[in-house]
């Protein structure tokens, strides 16, 4: 039987009244409030960006045993206590002493194209020097370390081998293809070495047409080879070039100059600001980045936005009167670029103090724009943290994955701790990672405060209901 006009009118009032219920009761969620007010604190009152501005700014590159690393160990210490940190505990860790030293030369020269070209460079972290004679020596290119193995010996001593390797553009995340790429950075040289090669080359680890030279660390593996040969990154420009010109000349010549050195490891620490926890101090719930950077550039995206982001966690709980259950920790963590040393001091320090840690989570892909969190399934932490994603796709974190972590924190998570990896919008980071580049105009005062807000919320959430 049709409805009439009156019971239509009726249904539809009925399904308003409904809608509009529904919409209040989430409205007046406990969690959906406290939320609405931490980003609230953090897109208004955070000295997220001020911070980072000074530590960019004012301190600079912080490559592990410098100077400037010892300045922003300062630095962390008091801006922790500033932002309401009830302690602040500098832990100790031996880290690796490498300076760049002089600028790198990279000159390409061919007595058939009557062209002699100055190629960006950089070298890579770890590498040896070649000292002021420099090594001048025909080069020879390939694309994988399959090619190297086929050409032996015969064809590559005494010259210097180009990695010419790509990234996969069909990767829809940058930091994949990265990941596939990054073996040629790491053990590049060794694998050169192997066949009598005097230098190595590498295309730089970016997806970006452009001229600036990406450093990175590299490893000598002496169990593929004993023999330590000098190691540099150029530009991707450089690197068309150096293609170009091989294909037309293959007798050209590189000359490569550096003056890298390694000396004994240094004393240095991690910083950790701390609230403890009203209920079970002993219990810790963390966020941390990694203070150190590169020393061509200025450590913006990498990896000062991290820091600040979980410094102002502390800040978060103190001015909004939050008190955690928990101890909550924010982290500085030192030598993620070149060691991992600070990694493995925070566990040993866990471990020694009989600590219990909930969950840790590190911010390592820059500060742009929040996406995901990527979550540990370890003691049911995916389950709950999965279970929130409404609450946090009002504020563009519409992904809660499988999987997650950092650096800094693979030694705890090996401990059995669930890790979990905050993800922003990564398109863009790959464009400086680990260049002059790298610098505080590039970083977003908001994308930088939305991802803090969404730390601070998962933690205030993870210490609210964690664990079950």
């Amino acid at each position: 039987m049709p409805a009439t006009k009156t019971s239509k009118s009726t249904i539809r009032f009925v399904l308003f009244f409904m809608l509009v219920t529904a919409s209040t009761l989430v409205a007046q969620n406990p969690d959906s409030v406290k939320l609405r007010q931490i980003y609230d604190f953090y897109l208004t009152k955070s000295k997220c960006y001020s911070n980072l501005d000074y530590l960019v700014n004012q301190i600079g590159g912080r490559l592990s045993g410098s100077p400037e690393a010892e300045k922003a160990v300062q630095w962390a210490k008091k801006a922790m206590y500033e932002a309401g940190a009830d302690t602040v505990i500098l832990q100790p860790c031996m880290v690796p002493h490498w300076v760049r030293g002089a600028k790198e030369k990279c000159v390409l020269s061919s007595t058939k194209l009557k062209l002699t070209k100055t190629l960006n460079c950089v070298a890579l972290g770890s590498s040896v020097g070649t000292g002021v004679k420099g090594i001048k020596a025909k080069v020879i290119e390939v694309n994988s370390f399959e090619e190297l193995e086929k050409l032996g010996e015969k064809e590559i001593k005494g010259k210097i081998v180009f990695y010419n390797v790509f990234f996969d553009q069909t990767k829809i995340r940058p930091g994949n293809a990265y990941g596939e790429a990054v073996k040629y950075r790491s053990k590049g040289a060794s694998q050169a070495a192997k066949y009598g090669a005097v230098a190595s080359l590498l295309r730089s680890m970016t997806s970006v047409a452009d001229d600036e030279p990406h450093t990175g660390n590299m490893n000598y593996d002496t169990s593929i080879s004993k023999t330590k040969i000098p190691s540099l990154a150029i530009s991707y420009v450089a690197a068309d070039v150096l293609h170009g010109s091989l294909a037309a000349d293959k007798t050209l010549e590189i000359y490569v100059e550096t003056h890298c050195m390694t000396f004994p490891d240094a004393a240095s620490f991690n910083v950790v600001g701390q609230i403890t926890g009203t209920e079970k101090p002993n219990e810790f719930i963390l966020s941390g980045g990694h203070l150190d950077c590169w020393d061509n550039g200025k450590g913006a995206h990498d990896d000062g936005t991290g820091v600040v982001q979980s410094i102002e966690l502390l800040a978060a709980f103190k001015q909004m009167g939050i008190r955690p259950k928990h101890s909550i920790r924010a982290v500085a963590f030192m030598n993620e670029e070149n060691g991992l040393a600070g990694g493995t001091a925070y566990a040993k320090y866990a471990k020694d103090h009989n600590e219990k840690h909930l969950a840790a989570l590190e911010t390592d892909a820059g500060g742009y724009t929040p996406r995901a969190f990527g979550v540990d399934t370890l003691n049911g932490l995916y389950k709950m943290v999965v279970g929130w994603k409404d609450l946090f796709s009002p504020y563009l974190i519409d992904k809660i994955q499988k999987e997650g972590g950092g650096a800094d924190i693979s030694v705890l998570e090996k401990s059995g701790v669930p890790c979990i990896g905050f993800e922003p919008d990564t398109q863009r980071y790959f464009d400086i990672h680990h260049t002059a580049a790298d610098t505080f105009d590039k970083v977003n005062k908001r994308e930088l405060e939305l991802g803090a807000g969404g730390i601070g919320a998962l933690i205030y959430l993870l210490d609210k209901y964690y664990p079950y």
